[in-house]
């Protein structure tokens, strides 16, 4: 049987989903003697115009030479189909005992997926991720947020946010510290995200309402809910690049991103918290959009109420 199933879910990012293949290929230590790691890796492309399936093909032809156990399967899809979807149409066809999601924008670090797979083993109803790192080897807490609070929206998504971060008391009201050994998390980052597949089929798959960003959240509140621990696992770390796929689009329609962010926030909050909770996180976006001077989006999202919109189309 297969022990891991790596779901990576492309669009229009073939450079950097070659070099996350390679690194992940790469750093699978072959046991001198001992059982080598069986892998699948799922690559899910949306509908890239750039090239990226066939690069991929051409290094199916001619893989590296390697001891370790590996597939790669590609599923071609015709259209962007979102994350999320993305996703689960990957997840769908998974073959392993784990079934890990891996973003393109990744590198992954020597050993970093055995830690994972060594303390999913000792480990059950649990969902794991790596310590993220920055490429200068700094981590990256802003991954491993509190689930939604009104303190995330004002003291965090402002200009003062750098200053905020650096205050202990303040900033462990947004995130969690990272840790030098293993530490629980409200959320883990669905850039690098592992679990069991009996984990999977109890908590479900991603949830397709979510056009963009908060699908990761939404499921670890649901399998927090389920009872399961959410664990960095800060011995295995993976440098992520971040926003990988949608950065050109961010740099030319910042506005759009902002819109974005905050509706998904707003339709996590619609789903999983109470009726008076949705009304307050609604009016503290508004007025955040408008004290960080954004009014054209705080009418806007107060004219939409706030429903998400197609940002990567």
């Amino acid at each position: 049987m297969i022990k891991l199933s790596i779901i990576i879910v492309n669009w229009n990012t073939k450079e950097l989903l070659m070099q996350c293949i390679k690194s992940l290929v790469s750093s699978i230590n072959p046991p001198a003697g001992g059982q080598v790691l069986s892998m699948e890796i799922i690559v899910v492309d949306n509908g890239s115009t750039d090239g990226s399936i066939e690069i991929l093909k051409k290094y199916l032809i001619h893989p590296p030479n390697r001891r370790t156990k590996y597939l790669i399967l590609l599923i071609e899809n015709q259209s962007n189909e979102g994350f999320a979807k993305g996703n689960n149409i990957g997840i769908k066809q998974a073959n392993g005992e784990y079934i890990m999601l891996l973003n393109t924008d990744t590198i992954v670090k020597k050993g970093a997926i055995e830690k994972l797979v060594e303390f999913l083993d000792k480990n059950p109803n649990t969902a794991v991720a790596p310590l993220l790192i920055l490429p200068d080897n700094r981590p990256q807490n802003d991954y491993y947020m509190k689930f939604p609070n009104l303190w995330q929206i004002f003291l965090y998504h402002n200009p003062l946010r750098p200053l905020v971060m650096k205050i202990p008391f303040v900033s462990s009201l947004i995130a969690q510290k990272t840790m030098l050994n293993e530490f629980i998390v409200d959320q883990l980052p669905g850039a690098a995200l592992a679990a069991d597949r009996k984990v999977w089929d109890d908590v479900g798959l991603l949830d397709e309402d979510y056009h963009f960003l908060f699908e990761d959240v939404d499921w670890c509140w649901r399998a927090k809910n389920k009872g399961m621990k959410l664990v960095v696992v800060s011995r295995a770390e993976i440098v992520h690049l971040g926003g990988a796929s949608w950065k050109e689009k961010l740099q030319k329609d910042k506005n759009s991103f902002y819109y974005q962010f905050f509706a998904s926030m707003l339709l996590f909050v619609r789903k999983n918290y109470t009726q008076k909770d949705q009304c307050l996180f609604k009016w503290a976006i508004i007025v955040n959009f408008i004290l960080t001077l954004k009014l054209k989006l705080a009418l806007n999202f107060l004219k939409q109420n706030g429903r998400q919109m197609d940002f990567l189309q």
